[in-house]
């Protein structure tokens, strides 16, 4: 029987250096592993020009009309059967292995952001889009293209071991990971709406992972329970009473309530929230408020992020932030508005799962390449695939050997930057996840 613990036993027990999981492992096919290795060396070169293809030319969420048809057309030339306009732009591949077993997902999401590239290569993005009614640039400057590229090597390589596959791979190459354009639906949560998961052969378990280019090429990097945080973004509106900026007493400023609120919010965090058992964090990004110099306005409006870790203290703090805002504007004589909305769950990694594929992650990447990571407080929607099924979701290093990770250009900036060579280990963890798994007969 597996044991389960509380996310807090988990970080005790982590703290206390003690192991977390107590599912069985299993253990690898050497030769399929082999095979596997060397059809990845051999495909490697595709994958490279399947990822410059992407890169130069990105897509928007909601968007990747053409990259889903590059990506069918891919599919479909390895013999893998293809469904497209899933939640939109997304497309799944189904390979039926020659043996029965498991069905493995295999996730890769596929849409750019807009960000006006600076990098110095030659494939380097010139496209443009909309983005809520403005021309931008737009750049795969979180390394999507990457991880399509992995994801039609791994579609390659196992269609090619297509006889020696003791089960079914469910790719899903998902559209608008970064967010659906204002008043559309999107992304991994539409497709498990839709049913993708229910349609067809249902998988037992999903592997995901993303390109990171602050770790050095040839590291995995890992982390069961919570790898990365909940995304919720929280709106406020603060009513005063419009008055004469010379005679303030005579009405409400909201602009001095908000500032109040602005502080009250982040004494929740560093005051009212147990950061042992978990990281949090509330940010104001944006605040809006008036337009002359002398009216007090009567509203200001602000909005920002909240990321967590836990689903207890998510709840918690949700509370905390109407309670915080709503009290402190009453006591000066407005009212507040609290709004909170889900943008992604917590990234949730199946411990059990996780403890069950380690010595494949090990042996893919070998000795002293994988690695232990803390949690995460960016957000990333492959956790509602999570909540249907298990999942383990992985970090594989994109930056150039001896560089400095303080350096390296961070994702989602315009000089963003990936070293191509880390790809195949990608390529060859989504094949080894996929084989070991159907090899230790699925659930255990």
């Amino acid at each position: 029987m597996i044991r389960t613990y509380t996310l807090k036993q988990r970080a005790i027990l982590a703290a206390a250096g003690f192991t977390l999981l107590s599912a069985p492992t299993i253990a690898q096919d050497t030769k399929l592993m082999a095979k596997a290795s060397t059809l990845a060396d051999k495909v490697e070169p595709q994958v490279i020009e399947w990822r410059r293809h992407f890169h130069e030319h990105p897509e928007l969420s909601n968007r990747e009309t053409e990259t889903a048809a590059r990506i069918a057309a891919e599919l479909k030339k390895m013999g893998i059967e293809v469904e497209t306009g899933v939640a939109k732009h997304g497309v799944v591949g189904i390979l039926k292995g020659g043996k029965p077993g498991p069905v493995v997902a295999l996730r890769a999401d596929i849409d750019g952001l807009p960000v006006t590239e600076r990098a110095n290569i030659p494939f380097a993005s010139k496209a443009k889009g909309t983005y809520n009614g403005n021309e931008v640039g737009v750049m795969h400057a979180c390394g999507h293209d990457t991880h399509i590229a992995m994801l039609l090597g791994a579609a390659e390589v196992l269609s090619s071991m297509k006889n020696d596959l003791k089960g079914t791979v469910k790719f899903l190459f998902q559209p608008a990971e970064e967010g659906a354009p204002a008043g559309e639906e999107g992304g991994a949560r539409l497709m498990v709406k839709e049913g993708v998961l229910e349609k067809g052969p249902k998988p037992e378990v999903i592997f995901g992972l993303h390109i990171n280019s602050q770790t050095e090429v040839g590291t995995l990097k890992y982390r069961p329970g919570g790898i990365m945080a909940g995304a919720d973004v929280f709106r406020i509106k603060v009513k005063g009473k419009q008055v004469h900026g010379a005679n303030p007493w005579a009405g409400v400023d909201p602009i001095v309530v908000s500032s109040q609120i602005i502080y009250g919010l982040q004494t929740i965090i560093s005051r009212q929230t147990e950061l042992t058992e978990d990281a949090a964090v509330i940010t104001v990004g944006m605040i809006h408020g008036g337009v002359r110099n002398n009216i007090i306005p009567e509203e200001v409006q602000m909005e920002g992020t909240i990321r967590t870790l836990d689903k207890e203290m998510q709840k918690k703090i949700h509370d905390k932030i109407r309670l915080t805002a709503t009290n402190i504007a009453e006591s000066a004589g407005a009212t507040a508005e609290v709004e909170i909305e889900e943008m992604a769950a917590i990234t949730y990694n199946e411990p059990a799962l996780t403890e069950k594929m380690l010595p494949t992650l090990q042996a893919t990447a070998g000795k002293g390449k994988v690695v232990l990571m803390n949690a995460m407080t960016g957000a990333e929607d492959f956790s509602y695939f999570q909540q249907e099924i298990p999942g383990l979701y992985l970090f594989v290093g994109g930056m150039p050997k001896g560089q400095n990770p303080a350096k390296a250009p961070a994702h989602h900036t315009p000089d963003f930057y990936v070293d191509e060579s880390g790809m195949k280990l990608g390529v060859k963890t989504l094949t080894n996840l996929t084989l070991d798994y159907m090899n230790g007969k699925g659930k255990r």
